[in-house]
């Protein structure tokens, strides 16, 4: 509450405005320079700007990642990025997706309580035309609920997709998503009350010539537990960690696996086109390389050993003899 002036001050206050020591104008022009924030007590922030960042960092990831299997499994261009990260209450979340839409409430696993998967009916038709080997087109103008055999096809892709949060989240906590139920009308799908706070992360989907959006909302108390680990400082300290043995180990058993071309040259000559021509079933062609001299060995397009042919069983071979030093350009 304002304090109240004495009569003096009044008398002080009216003074100064007569004598202009003090400009009515100018204290109108700064009180409307002030800036008020406007705060909602019924949509409260719960995620800092540096958090939400963070979200879209991870889910950055698994955008890149669906898309690869999409554009794998379809054999058509896929393309899935993100374009929104909000916080707003489950009920607005809810108003704002379609009366019929396709809706996986999921089970993260590794946190406590269901997140929803949303994608926009005209996606799903998509994905359902190109496994049936259609061109991939959305069907306009359709709604209702899905087949039986449409509903598994989708649910199918749907699951796919989840499983790329373990590989996105995983510098954060690992977490082991699993579908538990499927549904068309989003009222039927409750996670949380309706003044909940979500985040939702909207992505664009575009499969050849259509595009749709895909929608992951994931309520706040599912998120808190790792709320503190939601930083870029956190999120860089564990992406860019030194490698393990366990990591190195890993890497040596790929290379190991690696098949590399391993080519003996057994010598080199140059003819004539002429001679080239005329050349005919017993006919010799001298190499640059002595019968005894060793032979240069290319492991890829470089020269790694020196070696002398020979035979080993039934099969042409060649023996190493000599191992050829790097050396720096």
């Amino acid at each position: 509450m304002a304090d109240v002036l004495s009569q003096a001050e009044i008398d002080a206050l009216l003074s100064s405005i007569s004598s202009g020591e003090v400009d009515l104008e100018e204290v109108k022009h700064k009180e409307e320079e002030r800036k008020v924030k406007i705060y909602d007590f019924r949509r409260p922030d719960k995620f800092s700007k540096d958090q939400l960042r963070t979200l879209q960092m991870i889910h950055e990831t698994f955008s890149r990642l669906v898309s690869t299997m999409l554009s794998g499994q379809l054999r058509t261009s896929c393309q899935v990025q993100v374009i929104s990260v909000d916080q707003i209450t489950y009920e607005e979340f809810v108003r704002s997706i379609a009366e019929t839409t396709i809706l996986s409430v999921f089970d993260m696993g590794g946190l406590e309580g269901n997140a929803i998967l949303e994608l926009n009916s005209n996606i799903g038709y998509v994905l359902i035309d190109r496994v049936f080997g259609g061109a991939g087109k959305a069907y306009n103008g359709r709604a209702g609920e899905l087949t039986d055999i449409e509903s598994t096809v989708v649910e199918k892709f749907i699951g796919r997709m989840l499983g790329y949060l373990n590989e996105s989240w995983k510098e954060i906590v690992e977490v082991l998503p699993r579908i538990i139920q499927m549904e068309t009308n989003p009222q039927f799908v409750q996670v949380v009350g309706p003044t909940e706070m979500v985040v939702l992360l909207s992505f664009e989907i575009k499969i050849g010539e259509v595009n749709g959006i895909l929608n992951l909302c994931y309520p706040a108390p599912l998120i808190d537990p790792v709320v503190s680990k939601l930083s870029a400082q956190y999120w860089f300290s564990n992406v860019k960690k030194d490698k393990t043995e366990e990591n190195l180990l890993a890497i040596r058993d790929r290379l190991n696996k690696i098949a590399v071309p391993v080519v003996a040259n057994l010598g080199e000559t140059l003819i004539s086109f002429e001679e080239f021509i005329e050349l005919n079933v017993g006919d010799v062609i001298p190499l640059n390389k002595n019968i005894n001299g060793l032979c240069d060995i290319y492991v890829g397009n470089k020269i790694k050993f020196k070696g002398i042919p020979g035979l080993e069983g039934k099969k042409m071979a060649i023996s190493i003899d000599e191992i050829m030093e790097e050396r720096g350009e």
